[in-house]
């Protein structure tokens, strides 16, 4: 495809409710999108980022900055590509995983409705819905905790993520075991503890979890090891992963017998499916996380979490978990607990103009 230019908005998303985890409280979504112009129509990515570089050293302003001065440029002056290419032409610029994984998928969107095919069958994908899971935030106490979680399940999600850090764990994951049995349960810790810990996190055992995320931090990965001999509990990393590479480092040191897949993480949904092929041949279980995504990143994780290697129920929650008011027109939704995949050419969804005006505070475009 040839690329004529390519337009970024920042956009301001109200959230729901508040969104608390070990890193902060989230009000409102700030996030990045992308839209790819090429003379036979337009793609569409999301650039994953949050206002502060408190998940990531990715932020906002960083990653419009460098947007901007150097990876669009780039991208420009290549003119003819397939997606495929699009990660070469960007390896240049270290780090900055979350703005190429949103370009490429705009290049990636833009090419598939092209060709008339959507991204699930590009992927591969081998089913037509995706088991959903719900992640939440930290509440004000366990009691209201369970309030939270008892609303979600009458929703008909199929499983249950709790935010944990120090102080807010163990109680708080009693409280949701002892209040709704046998559950398909998981904590998230977001990096919060450290290895002293270890005698804390033990106590979770007893909860019957399907995992732990991201116990330690991520660059811990010896620690990580030596955590889970410790534990009864599957140790998930979620930030440690941001490469294929780094995956193997996890396996081959026995950090993890679970692993997060998030496509804005790993620097785009392709190395995020070669993370998949790896880990399928390892025999271990995948599940693909979220980042609060707009319609159009959600569309892309529905894709990527039917691919047969993920196993175990994602964070591919209906928009409405988070957002009262998408920027598609047709926003996912919850069915049985599922959530479809789109099979429409590229992402399968279509920008509600007025809905992403709405909530845009920056905008610029860079042409040839």
């Amino acid at each position: 495809m040839t690329l004529d230019g390519v337009e970024l908005r920042v956009l301001h998303l109200p959230l729901v409710a508040p969104f608390t985890t070990s890193f902060g409280t989230e009000t409102v979504r700030e996030v990045i999108v992308a839209r790819a112009l090429t003379p036979d129509g337009d793609g569409w990515g999301e650039i994953v980022t949050s206002a502060a570089p408190l998940y990531s050293s990715e932020y906002t302003q960083g990653a419009w900055d460098v947007a901007l001065r150097w990876m669009i440029p780039a991208l420009l002056d290549a003119r003819r590509m397939s997606p495929a290419e699009v990660s070469g032409i960007l390896e240049p610029f270290v780090g900055h995983r979350m703005v190429k994984a949103g370009l490429e998928l705009a290049v990636l969107d833009a090419s598939l409705r092209l060709g008339g095919i959507s991204l699930g069958a590009h992927l591969g994908v081998t089913r037509d819905r995706v088991p959903s899971g719900v992640s939440v935030g930290i509440q004000r106490d366990p009691t209201a905790l369970v309030d939270v979680v008892g609303g979600y399940l009458d929703e008909g999600y199929a499983r249950i993520k709790i935010k944990i850090k120090p102080g807010r764990d163990v109680d708080d994951t009693a409280a949701v075991r002892e209040a709704f049995g046998a559950i398909a349960l998981q904590v998230d810790a977001n990096s919060a503890y450290t290895l002293a810990d270890a005698d804390v996190l033990a106590e979770l055992d007893r909860f019957d979890l399907l995992l732990i995320e991201q116990p330690l931090q991520e660059d811990d990965l010896v620690d990580h090891a030596t955590l889970a001999r410790r534990l009864q509990t599957p140790v998930c990393l979620d930030e440690s992963i941001v490469s294929r590479k780094a995956a193997v480092d996890a396996l081959a040191l026995g950090s993890a017998s679970v692993i997060n897949i998030k496509a804005g993480r790993v620097g785009g949904y392709l190395e995020a499916v070669a993370i998949h092929d790896l880990c399928r041949a390892a025999g271990i279980p995948v599940w693909c996380g979220g980042m609060l995504e707009t319609g159009i990143g959600r569309a892309a994780n529905a894709a990527l979490a039917a691919l047969p290697g993920f196993t175990l129920p994602g964070d591919v929650s209906a928009s409405n978990r988070f957002y009262a008011r998408d920027i598609v027109r047709d926003p996912i939704v919850l069915e049985d607990g599922h959530v479809r995949v789109p099979t429409g050419p590229g992402l399968g969804i279509d920008i509600d103009p007025v809905a992403l005006d709405d909530v845009t505070v920056a905008r610029e475009t860079l042409r040839r």
